[in-house]
């Protein structure tokens, strides 16, 4: 009578295959790639491994951080948002312009500036939903707009000077890292994640991006969960402007210029996908640290701002091949 000897496995299974491809093509490649960037950077950039910069670093992208918690949102359900930077801009000069010129108690300024904020989101919202607007052109208008309206408000001038409170809240410490502005934007990754992950309109944005019309076909009121997300990301905008007027201690017109790449580069290398249907919020946490720990490190290294803008545009490029090439595969 012969037994049967179990052969050791010589070789990965199938599964384990996929679910290691699935891990690298998504949040878990960009892991990697934070990694060796943290290492490559520690290894040449002077000054880079150290406390100091690293809450530097986190104080950088903490307004970024927060523009790409909406920017993922709207990413999922298989949109685009190209005017985050400039509702920011919008938000931080009501923001200035309501406290300084209008009178009002800055709190109320600062629920004012969120209120503006969400208010183009809903713009952008209706515009996708209502007048069939494609994403890229609805928030490409409104990208102008608010920053004509940024400009009108106090004819170009920047507003300078805030309460002592205001500017603490971005520069005080506690533990000797988290300041408050930090532990906002933690927050509402925290609270992005657990929407994302165990309410059901969590889930519908992710429905609504692998098919709009089999979501509606379930049941799910697309057009205004679809309108939401653009809200969220207009409020989230304003709320950015607040962090940044705190940081700078001013409000400035220009302000938030250039932000629209940076954040879909972070969602992007995060793991989600710009065809709608997938992403992660870790995902996004790990692209803005990516971004920040890259433009920091170029810095150190004296690269110009001019080749950054190179070498960011690349990083895009990269990003969404990866994204083609793992749509392809699946």
């Amino acid at each position: 009578m012969t037994s049967a000897i179990a052969q050791p496995p010589t070789s990965a299974t199938p599964t384990t295959k996929r679910s290691l491809a699935t891990y690298l093509h998504g949040s878990g490649g960009s892991l990697i790639g934070l990694i060796g960037l943290f290492v490559i950077l520690s290894i040449f950039a002077p000054n880079f491994f150290t406390v100091r910069n690293f809450v530097n670093v986190v104080d950088q992208v903490t307004v970024l951080g927060v523009l790409a918690i909406g920017a993922t949102l709207v990413i999922i359900t298989g949109g685009i948002d190209l005017s985050v930077g400039a509702i920011l801009g919008l938000s931080t000069m009501v923001l200035g312009w309501l406290s300084h010129d209008g009178g009002w108690p800055l709190p109320l300024a600062m629920l004012a500036a969120v209120a503006v904020g969400a208010a183009a989101g809903l713009i952008n919202g209706l515009g996708v939903t209502r007048a069939m607007l494609p994403p890229f052109i609805a928030t490409l208008a409104m990208m102008s707009v608010a920053r004509g309206l940024a400009n009108i408000i106090t004819d170009g001038q920047q507003i300078v000077g805030y309460p002592e409170w205001f500017f603490n809240l971005s520069a005080d410490r506690f533990l000797g890292f988290f300041s408050v502005t930090i532990i906002v934007a933690v927050l509402l990754y925290a609270l992005t994640w657990a929407y994302l992950k165990y309410r059901t309109g969590g889930r519908s944005i992710y429905a609504i991006g692998g098919s709009s019309e089999v979501a509606r076909l379930s049941g799910i009121p697309v057009k205004r969960a679809t309108t939401w997300v653009y809200v969220t990301a207009g409020a989230l905008a304003g709320v950015g402007g607040i962090i940044l007027a705190s940081r700078l201690d001013s409000s400035q017109p220009t302000a938030g210029t250039g932000y629209e790449l940076d954040v879909i580069a972070a969602v992007v290398i995060g793991g989600a996908s710009l065809t709608g249907g997938s992403g992660k919020i870790t995902g996004t946490i790990i692209g803005v640290l990516i971004i920040g720990f890259l433009r920091n490190g170029l810095n150190l290294l004296g690269v110009s701002p001019f080749l950054q803008q190179i070498v960011i545009g690349l990083v895009i490029a990269v990003a969404v091949m990866a994204d083609v090439l793992r749509r392809r595969r699946a």
